[in-house]
């Protein structure tokens, strides 16, 4: 087994060459750079001097600012980037991979001091347990604050095409519309909306901001109106009633949705049930009775040289594995 000591050196390595890494490509970022990202960023509120969140004191780090643009021009990168934007988190992709860092190490450093209460946190497998779930967590959080963010938007769309609708009946150009949307919707599409005045005010023809906004939502509904809204502007036609039959189909596809999730409610459940139950009593079995578990790994008996109480966890997993897969498949009733 692989000695603390060295789980320990090697997490403080990597931490070392992250930050001579940012130290390396320090430098500073131009001022028409700056003044582009305030007016991108939008304005902030009246009032007195806004508060610094995470993401602004990071933004003061010149050694991140340069790192940013490194990560930025890889594939990786980009798509982080529009992630983060989907999420609606004000976060650069170096900063969220130095929060993703920061999680990975800590985790393992959080549990070697509670292990001097709970002695079975210090096992080096539980600290590398430690070390993939700081791995996991950030990853989780932008996932599960894009789909949150996501279901909000589909459901605010329907009526926010209908008031799009409503406007060009009442003389107002499509521009007009959109910004009589931001004024009068709530976030998250309000948001989405006014990047696209933004990059329009910017000098982006109105079909590529309509196609970045569609890149960094993901919403199939939202793609059904830009898809119309583009062909409209090419071979004309009457786009208010056009937007009024995709709001319909939208509304019968969320009334649909609600109604196959609620039928398939107590599937899914089970299947969380199924999947997570086992993980949660051995951990507490593990923790309870550090040395239950042992026999698992006493060779004879064994296969190959592998104890056979390893090879059955294995096979455990699998099979549990696609279970939780084939359950979730079932469920899973496209519309």
């Amino acid at each position: 087994m692989v000695p603390f000591n060295i789980i320990v050196a090697a997490l403080a390595a990597g931490a070392v060459i992250l930050i001579a890494l940012g130290i390396a490509l320090a430098g500073s970022s131009g001022i028409t750079q700056e003044r582009l990202e305030r007016y991108a960023a939008g304005k902030k509120q009246d009032g007195g001097p806004a508060k610094e969140g995470l993401g602004e004191l990071l933004q003061r780090s010149a050694a991140l600012a340069q790192l940013n643009k490194v990560v930025e021009q890889r594939s990786f990168g980009a798509n982080l980037s529009r992630d983060l934007g989907a999420a609606d988190l004000k976060l650069k992709p170096s900063e969220y991979l130095g929060i993703w860092a920061g999680t990975a190490i800590g985790v393992p450093v959080v549990m070697f001091l509670v292990g001097f209460v709970v002695s079975s946190l210090q096992n080096p497998l539980m600290l590398l347990l430690g070390f993939f779930v700081g791995l996991f967590v950030p990853r989780f959080w932008l996932s599960n604050r894009k789909s949150s963010r996501l279901k909000a938007f589909n459901k605010q769309l329907p009526d926010t095409i209908t008031l799009i609708a409503n406007a060009l009946r009442a003389g107002s150009s499509f521009l007009q519309s959109i910004e009589l949307v931001v004024r009068e919707s709530r976030p998250p599409i309000s948001i989405e909306f006014s990047r696209v005045i933004r990059e329009v005010n910017l000098g982006l023809p109105f079909d590529q901001a309509m196609e970045n906004m569609v890149r960094r939502v993901k919403s199939e509904d939202f793609e059904l109106m830009a898809t119309a809204i583009n062909i409209q502007h090419q071979v004309g036609g009457n786009l208010a009633e056009i937007l009024d039959s995709i709001a319909f189909t939208i509304r019968e596809r969320i009334r649909i949705k609600g109604e196959i999730r609620t039928l398939t409610a107590q599937q899914r459940l089970s299947g969380y049930v199924v999947g997570g139950l086992p993980f949660f009593l051995a951990l507490f079995i593990y923790v309870a009775a550090p040395r239950f578990f042992d026999p698992m790994f006493v060779a004879p008996p064994d296969v190959i040289g592998i104890p056979l109480g390893v090879i059955l966890f294995g096979v455990a997993l699998f099979a549990m594995g696609m279970g939780f897969v084939a359950i979730r498949r079932i469920v899973d009733i496209e519309v």
